[in-house]
């Protein structure tokens, strides 16, 4: 899933991590938004909501709109970078999953103050900024997972493509609506999920993410026991 980068990657290896990655962003976008009242990962939303703290003069909105913004991107940065130097992925998936779970251990001091909204809000922000920076370097920009609207618009584009019988366009709208499906899933068992088991739900997405690091390995590890089963007894 993540061991492949750029033109070395296969659709395959694209649907897998757009099945994995949408549906923890989704998740957390649903349960943050209903534990803290923030959309994790609605930027465009964030940016408009700026402009009119802006216009009206209320500069504590101003002040904590703008913190947002600013850890998303600073979430984004800090992921490229480490994997532009190292070529790795692991340590940025692992803060993620580290974010998530102190989230889920906290989650139940919140108390609809600006600061731990600030705390809490801006904390998913920039795990998400980190993953979905993360996704667009393995994929070569092909997979975002945090939100839709280039997705939406890419598919639109994609489907008239298709009705005026282009070549090579159904693997894309394939992807496209892997990508809004599954964004929208986890959405929906976030949605549920934080219902049920209140904060301690982010475990749940900090789970997926565990399986998703570790895909590659045991996928690996179940070719090699196959093989060698297939050695031993043909």
């Amino acid at each position: 899933m993540f061991r492949h980068r750029g033109q070395k990657r296969s659709f395959k290896h694209n649907i897998r991590l757009a099945v994995m990655l949408c549906l923890t962003a989704g998740f957390v976008n649903a349960s943050g938004f209903l534990g803290f009242f923030v959309l994790t990962t609605n930027i465009t939303g964030h940016a408009a909501l700026l402009a009119l703290k802006i216009t009206e003069g209320d500069l504590r909105a101003v002040r904590m709109v703008a913190l947002w913004l600013i850890l998303f991107l600073s979430g984004a940065f800090c992921s490229s970078l480490y994997i532009s130097k190292t070529n790795a992925y692991t340590l940025p998936i692992l803060a993620e999953i580290v974010i998530l779970a102190l989230v889920g251990y906290f989650g139940h001091t919140f108390d609809k103050s600006v600061v731990k909204t600030e705390y809490f809000a801006g904390s998913l922000l920039f795990a998400m900024g980190m993953q979905n920076a993360l996704v667009s370097m393995i994929s070569g920009s092909v997979v975002r997972t945090t939100h839709l609207t280039g997705m939406f618009t890419d598919l639109g584009i994609d489907l008239a493509a298709a009705l005026m019988k282009f070549p090579k366009v159904r693997k894309k709208i394939l992807l496209r609506c892997t990508i809004i499906g599954f964004f929208l899933l986890g959405g929906i068992i976030g949605g549920f999920a934080f219902v049920k088991f209140q904060y301690h739900c982010f475990y749940i997405a900090g789970g997926v993410l565990i399986i998703a690091m570790f895909y590659d390995f045991f996928r690996v590890n179940m070719m090699l026991l196959r093989k060698r089963l297939t050695t031993h007894f043909p």
